[in-house]
């Protein structure tokens, strides 16, 4: 899959060191997988939450953070849509936010 954009996951964890390592094994096991379906994401990720729009929240460190991503399954990408603590995930709408330009 193509994600777009890791600079987001990069700018996150520069601020938050600690969620370096779970977004860098996120990011490279998503890279290189061939997700078709919503199922296919289940079996990898059975915490996922799948929400309208195809979108989908992964939990990131034991739910320490969350990240919010939009598949294009036909195109094989996932646009990253949010990453924050779970705090911030609680205080936006995961089915509307947008990452910044």
């Amino acid at each position: 899959m193509r994600v777009i954009s890791k600079s987001t996951l990069v700018e996150f964890w520069t601020q938050h060191p600690n969620a370096q390592k779970p977004l860098e094994d996120w990011y490279h096991e998503a890279a290189a997988a061939l997700w078709q379906t919503p199922q296919d994401i289940k079996a990898r990720y059975a915490s996922a939450s799948f929400l309208g729009h195809n979108r989908v929240v992964f939990n990131i460190k034991g739910n320490d953070y969350r990240l919010v991503v939009a598949v294009a399954y036909r195109f094989s990408a996932l646009y990253i849509k949010f990453v924050g603590t779970h705090a911030q995930y609680d205080a936006i709408q995961a089915l509307t936010v947008e990452s910044k330009p």
